[in-house]
């Protein structure tokens, strides 16, 4: 018997024994339909991973059913949703597509507050509203959020599960996307496994990596990195209630979960279909890179990880193929994109462009942002970058020290260049950054900070500087205008789009001091929306003139953005621009519509040789930011410190 054969009799196997009834004739038939198209890969996926273990097709038996579940649990509204994305799967490569993550609590303070902000939204652009964790979890330090007690549960201080399936509700009949974190590597060590784990049920000490002794985690521990050593030295926490030590990659609070055991993967599964059924468009899947755990490698990366991706999403093609994935891997960068593909995750952040556009403000030199681009910007026209300046998160410089290397650049010693720059520690520096995770034993750190912060804004208005006021916020938009053309979904961090500077005030905060990414985690009042919106009244101060600045910006390119077809599906080529300190892509669709981009990233006025308006081929340009008009003829392009150019036939 072939294998194909034996997918399908285990099939029909199970499809015998699943109770279909409380499904209508209709799901009935659709969930058929699907299993028969998906089964195949999954049952690949599944048995690569657990094939081995005698109870793996009992298993996969209650992962139907779990599926079979999950399809039943879903809104009317919800499978409407999968009919029309699955008739226009590329939606998410749409030029109109424009992304705000943020908390919760600090745009709200709740959930229902939101309601309130959609005006806001609408106003800016947005069509994707990623609301960073939300889920029940420890009080005090959570980790952000990302430490989640339950899944099914909304942080009471923000509202209830309902309230989050009315805001999805509100936000879809408004044309905004949810997308919410799907945190599936640990759970917080509140969660109801945790504690049943820490009662010694055998059961739920299997779905972590619980062990009597250190003898095993030594082992581990000679090939693994610490992610916050400032905080905790090691990969494993004692639990003095059970005695044991539990495999804790980023808390101690935060148990990492045991993928080799089926049953994690089922458990997690039922969790995924519950967010997706409140109304998300997208999961974000939280620090992908470490769930699956090999010994004698760093256990990143992992080629079971990208097997373990693959299987959940032939759940969601079954269950609620509306629903894609978005990757979050900040690794090196030929491993981000392993993680991009039409059967893992359609959405990536692209960090390699966060930094390197960070580092060429720094710099005021392109040629690695060029080099690396050119490199490893092209993936799947079945995927799409999610491209952003700022997150929650730190500033960790991920590029490629080969492509660094090639250029005469030092990795390491520019690394620790880039840290000193946008820390302030670097003579002549514009930025007012703050380290994070510093290591003690080898200096080396990431960088937090504000958009405004980072771009030079609070020193300018801290030194009463117009001109630095002013190049602050040509460089903020600089960075978002390069978001916004180069391909991708543009994604904006909450905050950004009104130039708020850091906020200090965590570190009077017992749960959050010791952990400085919460400077760049700041609150946006309906006094800043207000102001935004020009319902204020009044003379601004600098800090409110230059937040009024960069939001009508930012809102002017994605106007722009928005009514031409070639910043949606379209290929994007890396030019060389012909001078350093100047950056330059082309943009172009299948009708032939085609647009050049180029970017000055110093603070002088700077000159491209007009030979690239060739690639345009036509015989007249209009830059769509500023309506200058080019004839075609011209020997130089010239641009103002920090201009960009969007140019079109």
């Amino acid at each position: 018997m072939n294998y194909a054969a034996d997918v399908s009799v285990c099939l029909d196997r199970i499809l015998e024994s699943t109770d279909l009834s409380g499904l209508t004739k209709k799901d009935a038939t659709l969930f058929t339909r699907r299993l028969e198209a998906h089964f195949p890969s999954l049952f690949e996926k599944y048995t690569c991973v657990y094939g081995h273990q005698y109870d793996c097709y009992y298993h996969l038996q209650k992962l139907v059913e779990t599926l079979r579940d999950g399809i039943k649990k879903r809104k009317p509204a919800l499978k409407k949703l999968d009919e029309t994305r699955l008739k226009s799967p590329l939606w998410y490569r749409d030029e109109k597509q424009v992304g705000l993550a943020c908390y919760v609590d600090l745009m709200g303070p709740t959930l229902n507050d939101l309601h309130d902000r959609i005006p806001y939204y609408k106003a800016l652009g947005i069509t994707y509203l990623h609301l960073m964790p939300l889920y029940d979890a420890p009080a005090g330090d959570s980790d952000g959020g990302y430490a989640v007690s339950d899944y099914r549960k909304v942080n009471p201080t923000l509202g209830t599960t309902a309230d989050l399936e009315n805001l999805a509700d509100a936000l879809l009949k408004e044309g905004i996307n949810l997308v919410l974190d799907f945190v599936f590597n640990h759970t917080s060590d509140e969660h109801r496994w945790a504690k049943a784990a820490l009662e010694g049920k055998k059961q739920y000490q299997n779905y972590y990596y619980v062990y009597d002794d250190r003898t095993i985690p030594d082992q581990y521990e000679t090939t693994l990195r610490e992610i916050f050593p400032q905080v905790r030295r090691g990969n494993f926490t004692f639990n003095e209630q059970m005695q044991k030590w539990v495999w804790t990659t980023f808390n101690s609070f935060q148990w990492d979960l045991n993928y080799s055991n089926p049953e994690v993967f089922n458990a997690i599964t039922s969790e995924m279909l519950f967010l997706a059924n409140i109304g998300s468009a997208a999961l974000r899947l939280d620090a992908l890179a470490f769930i699956w755990k090999e010994m004698g490698t760093n256990c990143e990366n992992q080629d079971k990880a990208h097997v373990l991706i693959q299987a959940f999403n032939c759940c969601l093609e079954i269950a609620a193929p509306a629903v894609v994935f978005k990757s979050e891997a900040i690794v090196h960068p030929d491993e981000v994109n392993k993680y991009i593909g039409e059967d893992e995750c359609k959405l990536s952040y692209n960090p390699l462009l966060m930094a390197l556009l960070w580092n060429s403000l720094a710099t005021r030199k392109t040629r690695l942002l060029t080099r690396s681009m050119q490199k490893s910007f092209a993936i799947s026209d079945n995927c799409t970058w999610v491209n952003y300046v700022r997150c929650h998160d730190d500033i960790g410089w991920t590029f490629d020290d080969d492509v660094a290397q090639e250029l005469g650049i030092n990795g390491n010693d520019h690394r620790f260049f880039l840290n000193q720059f946008f820390t302030g520690r670097f003579e002549g520096s514009f930025a007012n950054g703050v380290p994070f995770a510093e290591n003690p034993s080898n200096g080396d750190c990431r960088v937090c900070g504000s958009l405004a912060s980072l771009c030079g804004l609070e020193s300018a208005l801290h030194n009463n500087d117009t001109k630095g006021i002013e190049e602050a916020v040509n460089r903020m938009l600089l960075l978002y205008g390069i978001t916004f053309s180069i391909g991708g979904i543009a994604l904006l961090y909450s905050s950004d789009e009104i130039a708020k500077l850091n906020d200090y005030s965590y570190r009077d905060d017992v749960t959050k001091q010791h952990d400085d990414r919460w400077v760049n985690r700041i609150a946006v009042t309906p006094k800043d929306t207000a102001l935004a919106m020009e319902k204020v009244q009044r003379t601004l101060s600098p800090q409110e003139d230059a937040s009024l600045k960069v939001f009508k910006g930012l809102q002017h390119m994605l106007a722009i953005r928005k009514t031409h077809a070639v910043f949606g599906k379209a290929r994007t080529y890396i030019l060389e621009a012909s001078n350093h300190h100047c950056f330059a892509f082309l943009r172009e669709n299948e009708n032939g519509e085609k647009l050049l981009a180029v970017s000055n990233f110093s603070e002088h006025v700077q000159q491209v040789d007009g030979e690239i308006l060739r690639t345009l081929n036509g015989k007249s340009y209009k830059d769509l930011l500023s309506d200058t008009t080019f004839k075609g003829d011209e020997t130089v392009i010239t641009l103002r410190p920090f201009q960009q150019l969007w140019i079109t036939r």
